[in-house]
């Protein structure tokens, strides 16, 4: 396409980039003169027309170059008008009545008129220039991308009228062939004929989407009209569109984005461009496009062939037809699209091809009405015609080549289409090379209509290299086709592949490398290519918490490191101790069969697609791979987790990448969210199932927790979700109105757990015996069908009770029953802390005292225990991972503060005094956790969030306050106290009267003090200043951002399934997505044993029972509950 390179990031210019920029500029210059000539006529010759030079120019402007200077640069100076006499020769000639001199025209040309700012590069050149030279012009000067396809279009030249419809379809169709290729159309630049028409498409399409379309327009210099605003070196030049209708001239063709302007010394004739035009093609025709340095698609496609060319013909005279055989004998040929119904040479052409014979053979009636019509069209005589009737037979000899567009003719829709297939007709090309062409222009419907059809037969390898050179370029299209057409992705994704398309330049901008570079924690060199162990730790950064990635298991590393050696392995993100060599060294000696092609395969291929469209922003590719393989919802909470972190990690960047990162990550959690609702609304008992199901490619992690990580909030409060936590939470408790009042009963008067409390599966028959108890699992989906019938059958007198010993079980194991239990004992050990700290302190700990220090040192030992049992490997891991959770912050804070001051309360005075003090101080964060059981309540859980939020959001305040607070402190202080020391107390004393003063103690018998007459006048008024300022503006600053959050915490944010009924208030329905999100974690994190029982007893840390990851999906004998899988969380 016709697109500029932008240039990579650099630093603002100095004065040394401008002189180096300057430089540059001047070198190009240089080259340009030094390359390109320009041609002028240096003898008059006689001519018809007395007025005139041979060459076209009139006699008294001709210019007469003296003999002297025929090889250097001339100057106004050297011109005389005088004529020459003319050497003895029958006709003017261009080799020996014309002289070269460097180019004094190129530049930027800025159409005046139309309505629209256009500009276009020229230069003009002598027309036997080097077609090398002008490619290497158009790619380094004009930094114009080499182009996938070249349309050269050929056609009248003479003003002609198109049918609107037609003129409409073969517009829209060029255009959109050039598009979507990436091609150059070549045209005559100027604004007469069909380059008319071709200029019309060209501003249309402009006026929609500008800069899409290479337009090189090559004309002969002689007849542009006012070609001389055109001289200049390295210039702008305005040049304007309206022709003269007197002139024989024409004026350039404002639409075209470059113009090459061919001089062979004569004015107002053509011909002068066609030689150079037909080389230039060629030459195009000929490059290897995978030899370019730059990056594009047919690089990356590495396709073996040149530019694919192909002719375009509309109306047109005699000379079309010959250009049509000239292209058509070239070696190799140039296929021929002709536009039927344009007119002359095009009807001529079209009505040959559709009544020739098999070989191009023309019977003698079609030749003869030929023959007629040719006559009738040119004005011809016979002899004439008959000369083009050759020309017409013997470009049927090559009809093969020749693709006839017929407006509304079945099987062919637009122009486009034509070409496209004309160009896979004329390339003789094999069907990979074709499929790699279609690929380059990005048209899925001719690969699946002209390639894979019957009889085309496509080797494995060349299909695995298009799926990669499809995945690269982010075709979805080609990516779906091939996958219909037997590419195996297991088969085509291995470890070198997948490596490859993380490195690759092309795609859109995305942050992969920042993040590298952040995980890698230092500089990347330029060429830095990127592994799959790089991947590993990115994934387990963006995913964050205890989540392991397969790239960084021990038995990937050691595949890696036999399949390319230690070299390829950067691990700068280990330590390099001794330990670490010796696991290195014993990964190293995992005996692999490097040969075995299996072991560089992925067992789930589209999985590690569709995490590198995710990490490279291929939103499409990504949606598409979604589709494919298994574990849909977990792949679509993983893409939303890892687009929230890319977001968070880009937030800082100055375009719109966190934006575009962020809707994506919203388009795959309601992807989610809909699979939920319709696994939901299909089976409930599945549902659960996949929320629960433990997903071994994802870290063992479930969905559940993968949406908890994500914060997904709708999906966690959803119906499915919320049934799942609900039975999470009771366990197997059956609770009817009031629970956690009979739940509060048990634990103060156990019998009445008997009384009050029913249990899950008490409407079965209940046996002890070993022989049923073996039938468990066989009998547990009946479980749950009974279980649910339990309350209409519940008075049945034939129902067995579980066992005493049974029930009392299940009510503590259930971690509603927990979460009472450790609030209970929480407050009764909160009473007995209020109690040592408000009476005497005793030289040694009282009873109520080792009570306190007994539960918060077996406190300590329960979060150390919850450190070592949490998923990641390492110990520096797991302790990020538990440090992550706000809460076990608070806790490490309060237990740390409490054993410093036991320490010290342990010693004599003045010791014991401190840390008494210091208990007074720690009983503060006990307090603070209190907070953190009032997050499950229903009522006081959005506050707890809400003042949450408002403490992050008063940090920002508390700086535009303390600016105000330390303008006013330091001049009070300092017109208060002229002679003060230097001591510290200067700085306490700044802050700490102005900051009382907020609150509305003015001090006010320090205002009036014995001081200097001016501080008497200054103070008051600064005192003034300050209390009219700072507490209004404060106050109104912190109201209107506490009233922020609060509608953000109260206000509706659901976009799915209502948990509540329709009655309430949308208000509501957002508070139970905070509370069901809160009681999630609560159940995730819910200890192990009631910690009455820890703070007695130390050693039942080891007895302690099941939490509730603990339980999985197996059947008990009381009936089916849905716990989930795994360790407890961190």
């Amino acid at each position: 396409m016709c697109s500029y390179h932008a240039a990579p990031w650099s630093p603002p210019f100095n004065e040394h980039d401008a002189s180096s920029l300057k430089c540059k500029r001047k070198a190009q210059k240089a080259w340009i003169e030094r390359i390109f000539q320009k041609r002028e006529c240096i003898h008059i010759f006689p001519s018809k027309d007395p007025t005139r030079c041979s060459c076209g120019q009139l006699i008294t402007q001709h210019v007469v170059i003296p003999l002297g200077a025929l090889t250097n640069k001339l100057s106004e100076e050297n011109h005389q008008l005088v004529q020459i006499d003319p050497p003895q020769q029958e006709r003017w000639s261009v080799a020996k009545n014309t002289q070269t001199s460097p180019t004094d025209a190129f530049g930027t040309i800025d159409f005046q008129g139309g309505g629209l700012i256009n500009k276009a590069m020229y230069i003009r050149v002598s027309h036997d220039s080097k077609p090398d030279n002008l490619l290497q012009l158009m790619v380094k000067d004009w930094q114009l991308e080499l182009p996938t396809l070249l349309i050269s279009v050929h056609g009248g030249l003479q003003n002609f009228d198109l049918q609107p419809k037609l003129k409409q379809v073969f517009g829209k169709g060029l255009i959109q062939a050039a598009v979507t290729t990436g091609a150059w159309i070549l045209t005559g630049g100027v604004s007469t004929g069909v380059i008319r028409h071709v200029g019309d498409a060209l501003k249309d399409h402009s006026s929609k989407s500008r800069g899409k379309v290479c337009a090189i327009g090559i004309a002969p210099w002689g007849i542009i009209e006012n070609k001389e605003d055109l001289i200049g070196r390295d210039v702008t030049r305005p040049y304007q569109t309206m022709s003269n209708p007197l002139s024989k001239l024409s004026v350039l063709n404002n639409s075209h984005s470059h113009f090459i302007l061919a001089d062979n010394g004569t004015q107002g004739k053509y011909g002068a461009e066609v030689r150079l035009r037909r080389q230039l093609e060629k030459h195009i025709s000929l490059q290897k496009i995978n030899t370019l340095g730059k990056p594009s698609p047919m690089r990356i496609i590495g396709l073996g062939q040149g530019v694919p060319l192909v002719c375009l013909i509309v109306e047109g005279g005699p000379n079309v037809i010959s250009i049509t055989l000239e292209s058509l004998k070239e070696e190799p040929p140039v296929p021929v699209v002709v536009c039927d119904g344009s007119g002359r040479a095009s009807d001529i052409m079209s009505f040959a091809h559709k009544y020739c014979e098999e070989g191009g053979l023309i019977t003698d009636d079609v030749r003869d009405q030929l023959l007629v019509t040719i006559q009738k069209t040119f004005n011809y005589s016979k002899s004439q015609s008959q000369q083009i009737l050759l020309m017409v037979m013997e470009c049927m000899k090559k009809k093969e080549l020749i693709t006839v567009f017929r407006m509304g003719s079945e099987g062919q829709q637009d122009i486009e289409m034509a070409i496209l297939t004309a160009l896979l007709k004329g390339t003789n090309a094999s069907a990979p090379d074709q499929l790699s062409l279609a690929l380059a222009w990005n048209r899925v419907d001719i690969a699946r209509n002209q390639i894979f059809v019957y009889g085309h037969h496509l080797p494995v390898n060349s299909l695995e290299q298009a799926m990669m050179d499809a995945l690269v370029l982010d075709r979805v299209d080609f990516v779906k086709l091939l996958i219909e057409n037997g590419v195996n992705i297991h088969h085509f994704l291995t470890i070198p592949r997948l490596e490859e398309l993380y490195n690759t330049r092309l795609g859109p901008a995305n942050t992969l490398h920042v993040v590298v570079r952040d995980v890698k924690k230092g500089n990347l060199p330029p060429d830095y290519q990127i592994t799959l162990i790089d991947i590993g730790l990115v994934m387990e950064y963006l995913m964050g918490g205890a989540y392991r990635c397969n790239y960084t298991r021990k038995n990937f590393r050691a595949l890696y490191n036999n399949l390319y050696g230690l070299k390829r392995v950067r691990l700068d993100d280990e330590p390099r101790g001794k330990k670490k060599k010796g696991k290195k060294k014993k990964e190293e000696e995992v005996e692999i069969d490097v040969d075995d092609p299996e072991v560089c395969r992925f067992t789930y291929p589209f999985h590690e697609l569709m995490v590198w469209a995710v990490l490279m922003k291929r939103q499409k590719m990504a949606l598409f791979l979604w589709q494919r393989g298994e574990e849909a919802m977990a792949k679509a909470l993983v893409a939303c987790k890892l687009y929230t972190a890319m977001a968070k990690e880009s937030s800082e960047l100055v375009d719109d990448i966190a934006q575009d990162l962020d809707n994506n990550s919203k388009e795959f959690g309601q992807l989610a969210y809909e699979l939920l609702d319709q696994s939901y609304k299909h089976d409930e008992q599945v549902a659960m199932k996949l929320l629960t199901y433990e997903l071994t490619n994802w870290s063992n992690s479930t969905c559940l927790k993968l949406a908890v990580a994500a914060k997904h909030r709708d999906f966690i409060a959803h119906t499915c979700s919320q049934m799942l936590l609900t039975d999470m939470w009771m366990g197997n408790l059956r609770m009817g109105k009031n629970p956690g009042l009979k739940v509060i009963l048990g634990i103060i008067f156990p019998p009445s757990i008997l009384l009050l409390v029913d249990f899950k599966g008490e409407d079965q028959s209940y046996t002890a015996d070993s022989e049923e108890g073996k039938d468990k699992d066989d009998d547990a989906g009946k479980d749950d069908v009974v279980s649910r019938k339990g309350d209409e059958e519940e008075g049945s007198s034939n129902v067995r009770r579980k066992p005493i010993g049974r029930r009392i079980y299940e009510f503590y194991d259930a971690p509603f029953t927990k979460f009472w239990f450790n609030t209970i004992s929480y407050l009764g050990y909160l009473m007995l802390y209020n109690y040592i700290i408000l009476v005497k302190m005793e030289r040694w700990p009282s009873i109520q005292e080792w009570t306190v220090i007994a539960y918060i040192l077996t406190l300590g030992f329960e979060k150390v225990r919850q450190i070592l049992m949490s998923e990641p490997g390492k110990l520096k891991q797991k302790i990020n991972v538990w440090l992550q959770e706000v809460w076990n912050i608070t806790d490490l804070a309060a237990i740390s503060t409490f054993l410093v001051g036991l320490l010290l309360r342990l010693q004599n005075e003045p010791l014991l005094g401190i840390g008494r003090v210091i208990y007074c101080i720690d009983i503060i964060f006990w307090y603070i956790r209190v907070l953190d059981i009032f997050g499950v309540n229903k009522y006081l859980g959005p506050y707890v969030m809400m003042i949450g939020k408002m403490m992050i959001d008063m940090l920002y305040f508390v700086i535009i306050m303390l600016v105000v607070l330390m303008s006013f402190g330091v001049s009070r202080q300092a017109i208060l106290h002229p002679d003060e020391e230097p001591t510290w107390r200067l700085a306490r004393n700044i802050f700490y009267m102005p900051y009382w003063m907020i609150y509305g103690e003015v001090f006010a018998d320090s205002i009036d003090r014995k001081t200097q007459i001016y501080s008497k006048i200054l103070f008051p008024v600064s005192r003034a200043d300050d209390l009219s300022c700072l507490p209004i503006l404060c106050l109104h600053l912190v109201s209107q951002q506490h009233r922020r959050v609060f509608v953000f915490t109260w206000s509706p944010r659901s976009t799915g399934e209502s948990l509540t009924s329709p009655g309430l208030p949308a208000a509501q329905e957002s508070l139970c997505l905070h509370l069901v999100s809160q009681q999630h974690r609560t159940v995730l994190t819910s200890p192990g044993p009631p910690a009455a029982q820890d703070s007695l007893c130390l050693h039942l840390v080891s007895q302690q029972h099941r939490t509730v990851f603990d339980f999985t999906w197996s059947p008990r004998s009381t009936g089916q509950s849905l716990f989930l899988p795994g360790p407890p969380a961190a």
